[in-house]
């Protein structure tokens, strides 16, 4: 089969990251959130983030134009009933997307293909909940999905040659890279990415540099174009946190244990940016370092 039409369950960050790349590719593409409101607000940022990249030169204002033709809101789940393809794109949180899938399954067309975006979580665990695992396959966006050219395609033990295929092809159509990556805990980027922040958390936890120190280390002694505890702000820590718990539980290496502060952090309610504080507090004109 072709993908035609495309739904999106999700409309935070990441799945208006993914409805902006996939509308402008040419799709159909309908954005479903249990917060309508969330929709228009992903309406709104979709909107704005096109015309930066028309003013900016990298796409036409007949781009943006054609591309806004192609979005359209789904109020109910029902409505993503005619659809090829859905993205799941809820928070990175087992138990939600499990209801999810479990949900838009009787919605859905037989042939229609059920990718998620999980940065972490086990894509066949996820499809055994499905009432067609060999029609799931893991998408993993980068975020800011706009800007960032890799996805990860991630099979199933049950995922279909066919599907593998399909999405596979469609993805090349938004104009990323692939990169195939076995179906272990977080995958490749998060699996090398994730332990690397838990550490530089560690390294500020144990008094070793504070958050300043530490992103300015990293960016100028490692060339990284952000540091890693800006980097977590921007993730989310409680994303970084569900992360390490995967890590941490499905390899049972006490290496990737989740770092006591960050834990702290995220019982707090700071985290990052989304929230206004995390390494960094967000509410002035400036970041400032909050250890």
């Amino acid at each position: 089969m072709s993908i035609k039409k495309v739904g999106i369950i999700g409309a935070g960050q990441m799945g208006n990251g993914i409805a902006h790349v996939v509308a402008l590719a040419g799709f159909d593409v309908i954005l479903h959130d249990v917060d309508p409101e969330r929709i228009d607000q992903a309406l709104a940022t979709i909107n704005g983030n096109m015309s930066r990249q028309a003013a900016a030169g990298k796409i036409t204002e007949d781009d943006v134009n054609a591309a806004l033709k192609h979005i359209g809101k789904a109020d109910t789940i029902n409505d993503l009933a005619d659809v090829d393809l859905v993205i799941e794109a809820a928070t990175e949180n087992e138990d939600i997307k499990l209801k999810i899938l479990k949900e838009i399954c009787p919605v859905l067309r037989a042939d229609a293909i059920l990718a998620t975006n999980t940065s972490s979580i086990s894509i066949t665990r996820l499809a055994a909940a499905t009432d067609r695992p060999e029609k799931v396959i893991g998408m993993h966006f980068m975020n800011p999905v706009p800007v960032m050219e890799l996805v990860e395609m991630i099979r199933g033990i049950a995922t279909g040659d066919d599907t593998f295929k399909t999405a596979t092809e469609f993805v090349k159509k938004l104009d990323k890279t692939i990169a195939v990556s076995e179906d272990f805990p977080a995958f490749m980027v998060n699996r090398i990415l994730l332990p690397m922040i838990n550490e530089a958390i560690y390294t500020l936890y144990e008094g070793v540099g504070n958050v300043e120190s530490i992103d300015t280390a990293m960016r100028l002694g490692a060339r990284h174009p952000m540091g890693p505890l800006q980097l977590a702000d921007f993730i989310g820590l409680d994303t970084c946190l569900s992360v390490m718990q995967v890590l941490y539980e499905g390899l049972a290496d006490t290496k990737y244990r989740p770092c006591p502060l960050l834990v702290k952090y995220v019982e707090a309610g700071w985290l990052g940016r989304k929230a206004g504080r995390g390494f960094y507090d967000y509410r002035g004109d400036e970041p400032v370092p909050t250890r």
